[in-house]
């Protein structure tokens, strides 16, 4: 029987972290599997009748949402990370409901297999954080180049067609589940299709592999043109997700940002380049060791100019946790965000814990003030909740409540739990007022 995914905790708006900070991590700590690489894999089952298996799925509120939406769309799914299978469809539904893509944008994801495979889908406009825009007309206008034709219609993306037809695609700004839809769409049309100024990250090339494994045919992946020659039909899959490069520099930060020493196992450095860069500049010790990496810190914080690109540049996903870094920094530091226009949103609060920043357009002028102080916070976004927790634990003196942890629920698997065996003093409590 067909079994919902069960997370630790309950999606609630009244969660908390409360944190007595002032303690150096110390320890070693797993890095869980890539959420943002697990989440269209899943939507990828669509393409094929068979049986699916995904092995290393984080245990989170988005696999659950995702796990939950391929249900509705017809498809029998046992979920219990790390494990995950996608059995055969019970019935070939092809509307994506609102009540579940308003949780998360990455639903929109499954607009690209339904349609290929169906020649229909009804997909509700998605949800998710509110950090910018982020419009879908990347996607929308990409398939009716391949042939779809494409109406909104009371909040829902209406798409039709026979059978896609491969084309060259081009897209106005490299978009992430852009390219993700895309690719999947173009997996089963017919003929040879070029997506060009797609987007490169590591979640990119982890889908064209497995997308590879159902037979189809992408090249280029990982790079600004990929190449898709469509098939008749994709079969099932048994693949194990990469790490999750965020996580894993969300726990560098707060080892640097501690002063502790941690090792960080399962660490995807490649993916992190541009990152490690920053925070070896910022005079924290990153030592590589296999799979794994030593992170530590012995002296002062060094003042460290960030600026946001889409991979293989700085991720913006590590802009608000790298910021709590700066706050500790001697100098100032200048943090432009170039990806998402509202992502400043942390700013306030960290402000209430003492930190010294000034938003300037695009850009936020972070002053080292050495020191933080513990503040009852609200979390506003997935990445600014763990800022806000990484600022509980610098925070030497009070202790810091930081609210509306549901968000950090999307994205971080039991990260009290690692936390705390890293040695921090942090514990959920429910029963808040929102």
């Amino acid at each position: 029987m067909a079994r919902k995914c069960t997370p630790r905790y309950s999606w609630s708006r009244v969660d908390g972290m409360r944190i007595r900070g002032g303690r150096p991590l110390s320890g070693s700590v797993q890095v869980s599997g890539a959420k943002n690489a697990a989440l269209p894999i899943l939507c990828a089952t669509l393409l094929t009748e068979g049986e699916c298996l995904l092995g290393n799925v984080p245990a989170l509120h988005d696999i659950d949402t995702t796990a939950e939406l391929l249900r509705i769309l017809g498809r029998a799914v046992d979920c219990r990370p790390p494990r995950v299978r996608v059995g055969p469809s019970t019935a070939a539904l092809v509307e994506a409901p609102y009540d579940l893509v308003k949780k998360m944008r990455a639903s929109v994801l499954v607009l690209g297999p339904l349609l290929a495979r169906f020649g229909r889908a009804r997909v509700s406009l998605p949800g998710g954080c509110q950090i910018g825009a982020r419009p879908v007309d990347q996607h929308l206008k990409g398939l009716e180049t391949l042939g779809a034709r494409i109406s909104l219609d009371k909040g829902y993306i209406l798409a039709e067609a026979e059978r896609l037809r491969g084309a060259e695609v081009v897209f106005d700004m490299p978009t992430v589940t852009g390219t993700e839809n895309l690719m999947m769409a173009a997996a089963l049309a017919h003929g040879q299709s070029a997506l060009i100024n797609c987007a490169r990250e590591p979640e990119v090339v982890e889908l064209a592999r497995v997308l590879n494994k159902m037979g189809a045919r992408v090249s280029g992946a990982g790079t600004a043109v990929v190449q898709v020659e469509g098939v008749r039909e994709l079969g099932p899959f048994d693949h194990s997700i990469i790490s999750d490069r965020i996580e894993a520099g969300t726990y560098m930060v707060a080892a640097a940002a501690t002063g502790g020493e941690v090792r960080i196992e399962r660490v995807p450095v490649e993916h992190l380049e541009a990152f490690i860069s920053k925070l070896r500049a910022a005079g924290v010790a990153v030592e590589p060791d296999g799979a794994a990496a030593c992170v530590s810190r012995s002296g002062q914080v060094r003042s460290v100019d960030v600026t946001t690109a889409p991979y293989p540049g700085f991720p913006t996903d590590m802009q608000a946790q790298f910021m709590v870094l700066m706050c500790l920094a001697g100098g100032t530091a200048r943090m432009s965000e170039t990806v998402f226009e509202n992502r400043f949103m942390h700013v306030p609060e960290l402000g209430r814990m003492g930190a010294a920043i000034e938003v300037s357009g695009h850009s936020a002028y972070v002053r080292g003030v050495g020191r933080l102080q513990g503040a009852d916070v609200m979390a506003t976004d997935l990445r600014a909740s763990a800022s806000l927790v990484i600022a509980g634990l610098v925070a030497a003196q009070g202790e810091t409540l930081v609210r509306r942890v549901y968000h950090l629920d999307r994205g971080y698997e039991h990260m009290e739990q690692k936390l705390r065996a890293l040695g921090a003093d942090i514990e959920r409590v429910a029963g808040l007022k929102a």
